[in-house]
């Protein structure tokens, strides 16, 4: 392969089908028709002899070969991304400042990992240390410092606080590949028979497909409740059960585990993932780095 002669716009259309497995998202996400990013997806797959993506009714699924690209592509463009900004007030490339960063199952699978990849190769001494708890249990950390950024699902509700919406997700639900009960399309009466694998509620807040189905009067079976989403595809992917999650999570189980991704049979609104500090930060130069430094990635998951 030549880079010389290589297109390097189609790995982000390859990036943008991966991640929304689907064309016509891929599409609206790049500001680009949809026979654009087909043409483009034609010309990649000529170029790597190999489909890349299969057609199927819950989506394009990638191949193997895809899946293997899929994480290089990915810190390529991270890399590229983060070069192209300019935060020259911050010296990161010597801080070796620590940053604390409070997130749950949803960050710690779709956001840091690729985020502490790329800290690690443009400020290799900068340490991130994790909290697990919400934003809503920690504000007197933030505004004292000793915790810098929250990922949540809500925002934080006071003047001093700052919540920025930096992505929105949706809802997918997984399977076994070879479970009984299930054929190519999930329905609603299928859904509504099996048993459920569901996050515990950590507030007294329905999970939104239990709001949904509520405002039809309708209920799933939860079977099991668990208290966090990663358990959710270890307990599917030997058991007859389903499991309703984020999307993003979603995909990465499903190709971790091998499960089988479904579409929910109802429709459920997209849902927001909010970055959340303490207004005193707001001036400190490492943590503007820090925080848009994130921001520009979510931007592109």
């Amino acid at each position: 392969m030549n880079l010389r002669t290589f297109d390097l716009n189609l790995l982000l259309i390859f990036d943008a089908i991966y991640t929304e497995r689907s064309i016509s998202k891929a599409a609206e996400r790049l500001s680009l028709s949809q026979p654009a990013v087909s043409n483009s997806l034609a010309r990649l797959r000529d170029r790597l002899d190999d489909p890349l993506f299969q057609r199927t009714a819950e989506g394009m699924v990638p191949t193997a070969r895809a899946r293997a690209l899929a994480e290089p592509v990915r810190q390529a463009l991270d890399l590229i991304g983060s070069g192209l900004q300019s935060k020259h007030a911050f010296d990161y490339r010597q801080s070796k400042r620590t940053f604390v960063i409070a997130v749950e199952d949803y960050g710690e699978a779709v956001i840091l990992p690729r985020f502490v990849d790329w800290v690690a190769q443009v400020a290799p001494e900068v340490r991130i240390k994790i909290r697990p708890e919400p934003a809503n249990q920690l504000r007197e950390e933030l505004k004292s410092g000793r915790v810098d950024l929250a990922i949540d699902y809500f925002v934080l509700r006071h003047t001093e606080y700052v919540s920025q919406r930096v992505m929105t997700d949706s809802l997918l639900s997984l399977t076994r590949p070879d479970h009984p009960g299930v054929g190519d399309k999930l329905t609603l009466e299928t859904y509504l028979q099996l048993r459920h694998v569901a996050l515990l509620p950590r507030n007294s807040a329905q999970p939104m497909i239990d709001l949904v189905l509520a405002r039809r009067r309708l209920e799933r079976h939860i079977a099991v409740e668990v208290p966090h989403f990663q358990s959710m595809p270890i307990m599917v992917q030997t058991t007859s059960m389903i499991c309703t999650l984020p999307k993003r999570m979603a995909t990465l189980y499903a190709d971790q585990f091998r499960l089988k991704t479904h579409i929910p049979p109802v429709d459920t609104p997209d849902f927001p993932i909010y970055l959340v500090w303490h207004k005193s930060a707001e001036e400190d130069m490492g943590h503007r780095w820090l925080r848009e430094s994130l921001m520009e990635l979510c931007g592109r998951l």
